[in-house]
């Protein structure tokens, strides 16, 4: 039987670069079956974007899913996942290679770019760990 997931993923940063967050929302059957949450230290958005895809792709692994879609309000990110664009930063490269690795695993892998408004779960994960990390430091 085919596992299949959805996931919604956001990277925050305020100031970019600066504070960094991820969100991730995995949903099975139209149903949120986990939230995940992280403060990542500064970096930019797009290593956000690429950091809450390689968590989720590690948490769907661990899940034992052999079907997934990814969503995202990234344009980059998908545009750069589906080969529409060459990755010249180098910074994501290495994240990019990772998630080439993690992909690897899946049997079938479908990346969207979805707008803003309908990504909003994974937005507010993202920001909510960038809000407490900073109350946390004061």
């Amino acid at each position: 039987m085919t596992k299949k997931l959805e996931i919604y993923i956001d990277g925050a940063s305020k100031g970019n670069p600066g504070p960094s967050g991820i969100g991730v929302v995995i949903c099975k059957d139209g149903q949120t079956i986990k939230n995940i949450s992280g403060f990542i230290g500064n970096a930019t958005n797009n290593i956000a974007e690429y950091t809450a895809l390689i968590y989720a792709l590690q948490e769907a692994l661990m899940m034992r899913a052999d079907s997934i879609v990814i969503n995202t309000d990234s344009q980059l990110l998908s545009r750069q996942l589906n080969k529409e664009y060459r990755i010249r930063n180098l910074n994501l490269l290495g994240l990019y290679h990772q998630i080439q690795h993690l992909l690897s695993g899946f049997k079938e892998v479908r990346v969207n770019n979805i707008q803003r408004q309908d990504n909003k779960g994974a937005d507010k994960l993202a920001n909510k760990a960038i809000k407490e990390a900073l109350k946390k430091a004061l």
